[in-house]
């Protein structure tokens, strides 16, 4: 990263997979090293709401003490049939229970909404986002649903295809989950890539040049 910025801060991002489970003891070591590192300035740490015991939390708020630590937890949506549909694997009273401890810790948190899930309308996503403005998330990461081969939802959407975001309507909707956002909520991510070797649909978030 150096080689591209020469000077300033950096974020160092626990991002892939789910970044707090294993043993609080290993994650001491990861995150302290991280955090601690001169050139840091704030850790991010992206997990699942039913993967934050207590004694993570703990660890979490004492770093936070150090420098600020920002908990990353992925919602998609507050519908539970969809969450079943995605198999997300817990319902919304876990995100609640995690949010509310995460916040009793002292800590930032940004929540992650996924737009264009299959049989949600564009009334059901901007419900998910005020949900997440009224209940006082610090920010919220906007991510453009992405078909890629060889997964679950590939063939869900080969046996039953629904309706794909064009680029205007995607547009269109970020500009509304932005408007209906309070102005306190950062906006981490409007959207995402996806490998386009991988991707089925939408095509023109390739960044191939197709529109």
């Amino acid at each position: 990263m150096a080689r591209k910025i020469s000077s300033g801060k950096y974020i160092a991002y626990f991002q892939s997979y789910t970044n707090t489970y294993a043993p609080v003891d290993y994650l001491e070591t990861l995150f302290t090293e991280a955090i601690r590192h001169p050139d840091v300035a704030v850790l991010s740490v992206a997990t699942r709401p039913d993967c934050l015991p207590p004694e993570t939390v703990k660890l979490l708020r004492r770093l936070n003490e150090e420098k600020p630590v920002w908990v990353e937890l992925g919602l998609q949506t507050i519908r539970p049939d969809t969450a079943e549909l995605i198999q997300r694997g817990y319902p919304l009273s876990c995100f609640e229970d995690a949010f509310s401890r995460l916040k009793d810790a002292g800590l930032e948190v940004v929540t992650h909404v996924i737009l264009g899930l299959p049989g949600e309308s564009r009334e059901d996503m901007l419900t998910t986002v005020d949900y997440l403005g009224r209940l006082g998330t610090d920010g919220i990461k906007l991510q453009l649903l992405h078909i890629l081969k060889g997964t679950k939802l590939a063939a869900y959407y080969e046996a039953a295809p629904f309706h794909i975001f064009t680029l205007e309507e995607y547009a269109n909707l970020i500009c509304d989950c932005i408007r209906i956002l309070p102005p306190s909520v950062v906006i981490h991510r409007i959207t995402g890539d996806a490998p386009r070797r991988l991707l089925i649909e939408p095509g023109w978030s390739a960044t191939s040049g197709r529109s």
